[in-house]
């Protein structure tokens, strides 16, 4: 499979990164570890995690995916064949949230007990923290890739302006910087990223790991009318947000494409988003094999010029 440079950071990655929420919430230690061991087989192995996931789940704390990734790594001895993303800065209790450098020492060594590991690939700031001045943030990050502990670093759910304030800061300062962008972005959550994020990516060389990229699963076309609503936890939310004229449109151009090439809307979806020339490596889960192999066949689809153009026309912001 083909790779991509991750920023300037010098780390490779396939054309889609793993999204590790599932595991320890609706993937269980068994299914999660199966889903790992195809990772790395089909050469899909970026994984992206965070220390919250998955806190909102009845029962569990956060911490759960890093313990399952963790308790893989051991069993499986293959920690030098994956590239493990997470990230720190949610809610994780009482007076640990956010970026203080006094948080990320701790948070970090946390994530990376649960990991099993001695260092993470890409650590990411989760929310950009307005009360901590960005040069205080940076410089632990800073410490940290000094220290052998992380790898690179990069930064999710930040504004274009904020965003360049820090790379400004990293500039200026002679310490590390942001190399990852992880912003929301699919076929029709268009707006936000192509305003100004997008720019800004270019024009600094930042790696684009893109969540949300099939729109909570709209975009796999499963949800099509006010029926579907129980087809999952998610599916008011999906319906209320998705189920109007433009979202009508992006499926009805996603479904002529999968037709024309034999293929299913998600991969459609997934298509375009690696094909477009700022998105490094789109963040897609599965909790199942079967759903393993379809993410594998999009990396594989070459939408033509016209197909894009089409989506493009179709979801038009």
């Amino acid at each position: 499979m083909s790779k991509k440079p991750l920023g300037r950071s010098g780390i490779q990655v396939p054309q889609l990164t793993f999204g590790g929420n599932v595991f320890g919430w609706t993937a269980d230690e068994a299914t999660s570890f199966s889903l790992l061991d195809a990772l790395v087989a089909n050469q899909l192995n970026f994984i992206d995690t965070a220390d919250v996931y998955s806190s909102w789940a009845p029962g569990n704390q956060g911490g759960e995916s890093e313990t399952v990734i963790g308790n893989w790594l051991k069993k499986s001895g293959k920690r030098d064949q994956v590239i493990i993303a997470t990230k720190v800065g949610k809610p994780m209790g009482e007076g640990k949230q956010g970026l203080s450098p006094r948080y990320i020492r701790q948070a970090v060594e946390d994530s990376l007990r649960r990991l099993q590991t001695d260092y993470i690939d890409l650590y990411q700031s989760h929310d950009d923290d307005q009360d901590t001045p960005l040069a205080e943030t940076l410089a632990a990050f800073d410490e940290l890739i000094k220290a052998g502990k992380v790898r690179a670093i990069g930064a999710s759910n930040y504004q274009a302006d904020r965003l360049v304030e820090a790379l400004k800061v990293s500039e200026q300062n002679g310490l590390a910087r942001y190399e990852t962008l992880q912003p929301e972005y699919n076929l029709y959550a268009r707006e936000g990223y192509e305003q100004a994020l997008e720019a800004v990516a270019l024009q600094q060389g930042l790696g684009v790991i893109n969540f949300f990229s099939l729109a909570s699963g709209f975009l796999t076309g499963k949800y099509r009318s006010a029926q579907d609503v129980g087809k999952s936890q998610r599916g008011d939310t999906i319906v209320s947000r998705y189920l109007n004229p433009r979202g009508f449109r992006i499926l009805a151009a996603l479904d002529l494409l999968a037709e024309k090439h034999q293929t299913t809307p998600a991969q459609i979806s997934l298509a375009w988003l690696i094909a477009r020339p700022s998105i490094t490596a789109p963040i897609v889960s599965a909790t199942s094999l079967t759903q393993l192999d379809e993410l594998v066949s999009a990396t594989q689809l070459q939408l033509a010029a016209e197909d894009i153009k089409t989506l493009d026309e179709a979801s038009a912001w």
